[in-house]
C-alpha cells in the first residue's frame, strides 16, 4: 500500500515564521506658514520677557507700548543717571559771566548763577531719559555664527531700522542665554548682525557688544533723533 503524498488531512499545515517588520522611519511633518509664525512670535514675547527682566535687574525702569504698531518692543527708564554731580561747575560759568559783564549791578549778579544752571540743565537733558529698544533673538548657527535679523519689512523688502523708530537693538542668544546690546547709530544701515558663540576661539568684531548694558546709560558719543 503506497502512502499518500502531500500534506496529512488531520494535521494543520506549519507556517513559516515571518520576519519581523521593520518600522518605517517617519517623515517630520511640515509646518503650515501659520504655525511657524505662532513659533517665531512666541519666541519673540520669551525674549521680550527675558530682555525686561535683565534690565530691571540692571536698574532701569521697564515699560510697553500699547499694540505691536511701533517698531520697539521695550521702553526703558535711564534713572541711574543722576546729572546733579556735574552741576558743580555752575559756579565757573557764573563767574565767567560776571567777567565779560562787569559793569551790571550787583543786584543783576545774583540771576547770573540760576541762568549758568537752566543752561547746564538744559545740556544734560539732550539726551532722553526715556530710550527705545527692539528686541530680536537667535537660536541656530549658521556657518559658526548666530545670524539675527535687524530689519523690518515693508512689501516683502528688508529694510533697516532708522533713529526715528529705535534708539537701541538688544539680540538674545538664546541657547547661550547671552545678550548683546547695540547703539543703533553703530549698526545704522545694516539688515542684520552677526554673533559669536561663546565657544569661538577667534575674535569676532562685534564681542564687545555682549553684554553691553553699560551703553543704555551713557549717551556719549551717540545720536538720538
Amino acid at each position: 500500500m503506497r502512502r499518500r503524498k502531500g500534506p496529512s488531512p488531520g494535521r494543520n499545515p506549519r507556517l513559516a515564521p515571518t520576519p519581523p517588520s521593520t518600522p518605517h522611519p517617519q517623515t517630520p511633518r511640515i509646518q503650515t506658514p501659520y504655525e511657524r509664525k505662532l513659533t517665531t512670535k512666541r519666541r519673540g514675547e520669551i525674549s521680550e520677557l527675558a530682555f525686561a527682566l535683565a534690565a530691571a535687574r540692571h536698574g532701569f525702569g521697564i515699560a510697553r507700548p500699547y499694540g505691536d504698531s511701533e517698531r520697539y518692543d521695550i521702553i526703558l527708564d535711564c534713572r541711574s543717571k543722576d546729572p546733579s554731580h556735574l552741576l558743580s561747575v555752575i559756579p565757573n560759568q557764573a563767574d565767567m559771566v560776571r567777567d565779560v559783564v562787569p559793569n551790571r549791578a550787583e543786584t543783576k549778579r545774583d540771576v547770573i548763577p540760576n541762568q549758568a544752571e537752566g543752561a547746564v540743565r538744559n545740556l544734560l537733558s539732550s539726551r532722553p531719559r526715556l530710550i527705545r529698544v527692539q528686541v530680536k533673538s537667535s537660536t541656530q548657527i549658521q556657518c559658526g555664527l548666530y545670524r539675527v535679523n535687524a530689519h523690518r519689512r515693508i512689501h516683502g523688502r528688508a529694510v533697516p531700522y532708522t533713529l526715528a523708530e529705535i534708539d537701541f537693538f538688544a539680540a538674545y542668544v538664546i541657547p547661550e542665554d547671552s545678550w548683546f546690546i547695540f547703539p543703533l547709530p553703530h549698526i545704522l544701515g545694516q539688515t542684520s548682525v552677526s554673533l559669536s558663540p561663546k565657544r569661538r576661539r577667534k575674535q569676532h568684531y562685534n564681542d564687545h557688544y555682549r553684554e553691553a548694558w553699560h551703553y543704555l546709560s551713557e549717551p556719549d558719543s551717540l545720536e538720538f533723533a
